[in-house]
């Protein structure tokens, strides 16, 4: 089997002896042999100053590699392009049947979800018993984490049970604290901040479509929210042309774009002008206006969000080559319209399989699988 692969950012064909490794499932550590907590968590990730947007993981040792999945731009280039490569290899086998790449036979995944989710649910568990594992679900009532149970606690009791652990919160300090005190790898599943496993595989899904991520244009048009901060810390490791279209009053976090700024290798935008900043867009990018928690916000939202619908004339405009993104789930006639995400260019489903096969590459970098 032919299977295609990542150079340099590109979408490039390999031969079917460049995947066999992945046929042979590597042995992770005993979890006997692995040093305790004080020892192992290498990327133990830093207090936000003056806000999360300026956190990174900043272990003892800045030399060695995060242990934990928490922002994209806790990675080079190099670091990010190898997992997206990886996602890809697995992705293949995986679509061809092929059962034989078990490397997490006999790990087990602990996955808090202060804010439920189908997809980050779904996505996680199934993959991670595609390759082997057996995850483990716990929802807002079963653990009540920094209420009937300190962060701390629940992460440190987490690490004696299992090898891996995902969580899905709130507060982005909570996803903090939990990489802090575990001796195990944490992956970011979401918070208010950041959602870096979607925008993985927001960048999976561009190479399989596009064949490149380098010198493209990508629009995002709505709330500048945890999925644009992720779009801004991407745009601080690899290079290419951010704009965020947005209301005024709803741009997003000024020193995460300063991140992206100082990078100094994406060109970035901020604007309150949709139709104009779809210029030309290689991809056109939306979200729901009012997120989780923001309920009560979405009638005042829907007012002030006027013209920001994502419809067929604003596509128009973006050119015959757009292609629609969206991370899900989708309110139908509000920020995007039905003809949209139903239109040839939407590539929004084969997006939304792609955070399974994006976090399966993130699962077997930081377990070293």
């Amino acid at each position: 089997m032919v299977a295609t692969a990542i150079s340099g950012g590109h979408l490039v064909i390999s031969s079917p002896a460049s995947s066999s490794r992945l046929r042979q499932p590597l042995a992770l550590a005993p979890r006997a042999a692995r040093p305790i907590a004080s020892v192992a968590r290498r990327g133990v990730v830093a207090a936000a100053v003056s806000g999360p947007a300026v956190a990174t993981s900043a272990g003892k040792d800045a030399k060695q590699a995060p242990k934990d999945f928490l922002h994209i731009n806790d990675f080079d280039k190099d670091t990010i392009m190898k997992i997206l490569n990886r996602a890809i290899e697995v992705k293949a086998m995986i679509k061809s049947g092929d059962r034989s790449f078990q490397p997490f036979k006999g790990k087990s995944m602990a996955m808090i979800f202060a804010k439920p989710s189908m997809r980050t649910r779904v996505s996680f568990e199934t993959g991670f018993f595609l390759l082997g594992g057996h995850a483990i679900y716990l929802g807002p009532d079963d653990i009540q984490m920094g209420k009937r149970e300190e962060t701390r606690d629940v992460a440190r009791v987490l690490s004696g049970y299992n090898d891996i652990l995902m969580a899905r919160v709130f507060a982005h300090q909570d996803i903090l604290d939990l990489a802090k005190y575990a001796s195990i790898p944490v992956i970011n599943g979401l918070t208010d901040y950041n959602h870096p496993c979607q925008i993985m595989a927001d960048a999976l899904t561009m190479l399989e479509h596009i064949g490149h991520i380098e010198n493209t244009k990508v629009v995002y048009v709505g709330d500048g929210n945890n999925i644009v901060h992720s779009w801004f810390l991407l745009a601080a490791v690899l290079p290419f042309h951010f704009v965020c279209a947005c209301p005024s009053g709803f741009e997003p976090d000024a020193k995460t774009v300063e991140i992206a700024r100082s990078a100094g290798i994406s060109k970035i935008e901020i604007t309150n002008d949709p139709r104009e900043a779809v210029k030309g867009a290689d991809v056109v990018y939306t979200d729901v206006w009012a997120s989780m928690g923001q309920k009560e916000e979405a009638d005042y939202r829907k007012q002030k969000f006027q013209g920001f619908t994502v419809d067929e004339a604003m596509m128009k405009i973006a050119g015959p080559h757009a292609y629609l993104m969206h991370c899900l789930p989708a309110e139908r006639g509000v920020e995007v319209t039905d003809g949209v995400i139903e239109a040839p260019n939407s590539i929004v489903f084969p997006q939304a399989e792609n955070r399974m096969h994006a976090q399966n590459a993130i699962m077997l970098h930081v377990l070293g699988a």
